[in-house]
């Protein structure tokens, strides 16, 4: 019988310094992508630093999923054309937004990203426009040597979410202690702290967590990636809470915890 696949686990944000963090954990998911890109030798030289089995996990630039009236365009560092701003977010089929695609493209290319994430804004609802929009998009990137997730977060109904993850292969990534995946493929999950980010994961959850990747259905280098406040500690609890892990701090021979 074949050994139950190892998830990798990790955090959404470095958590402390780079070096620190490589030490520790066999996957990140890099949050300055979404804010407001880095110069792609920035995006090399973490690639480089890392060790080579590492995985890189990147979200979308924002300007791709959100709208400007989005609080977090606040950290653009050069800020939108005012005139031109009903043509950024929703995944419409605009240049503003194929321009945002292309970066994100070229970051995902330089740290040999394994996932690229598209979160939504929670005001982002399943109208048909947005629908069409959101199809339209995945069908002109088309396949990637990486996988794309996507996490709708607002009230998409179950239904519409399978079919697009099916017709466009996309992992459908949820907080599984908040809401069930909707979609049986490879699993991206994000912890994002109970009711806020500043939660702090207790043992019940990390154990509930546990039982609920057990019934899950997982790939090889399925990832789990907590963004909370104490995402850090959280994340090596829950390493150490799973069977045949290394203690804390400590990597297999291969990068991989638990390989």
């Amino acid at each position: 019988m074949n050994a139950r696949p190892v998830p990798l686990i990790g955090c959404c944000g470095w958590a402390g310094s780079q070096a620190e963090y490589f030490s520790q954990f066999p996957v990140i998911e890099i949050q300055s992508t979404f804010y407001d890109p880095p110069a792609s030798k920035v995006a090399a030289r973490w690639r480089t630093m890392a060790p080579p089995e590492f995985k890189f996990c990147i979200k979308a630039w924002q300007l791709i999923t959100h709208s400007p009236s989005s609080p977090t365009y606040r950290r653009l560092r050069q800020p939108i054309n005012a005139e031109r701003s009903a043509f950024f977010g929703s995944f419409q089929d605009t240049d503003e937004v194929w321009q945002a695609w292309m970066k994100t493209l070229e970051i995902a290319g330089a740290v040999r990203a394994g996932v690229v994430l598209f979160q939504c804004p929670a005001s982002l609802r399943a109208s048909r426009t947005n629908i069409e929009n959101l199809s339209r998009f995945f069908q002109k990137i088309g396949p990637q040597s990486f996988r794309l997730a996507w996490e709708p977060r607002g009230p998409w109904p179950a239904e519409v979410i399978r079919d697009l993850c099916a017709q466009y292969r996309l992992i459908h990534c949820v907080d599984p202690l908040a809401s069930a995946p909707d979609c049986e493929n490879a699993s991206y999950w994000r912890l994002h702290g109970k009711g806020s980010y500043s939660y702090r994961y207790t043992d019940e959850d990390l154990t509930e967590l546990k039982k609920l990747l057990s019934l899950a259905p997982t790939e090889p280098q399925a990832c789990i990636l907590f963004n909370n406040v104490t995402m850090k500690e959280d994340a090596n609890r829950f390493r150490q809470l799973l069977d045949n892990t290394p203690p804390s701090g400590q990597i297999g021979a291969e990068g991989v915890v638990g390989r």
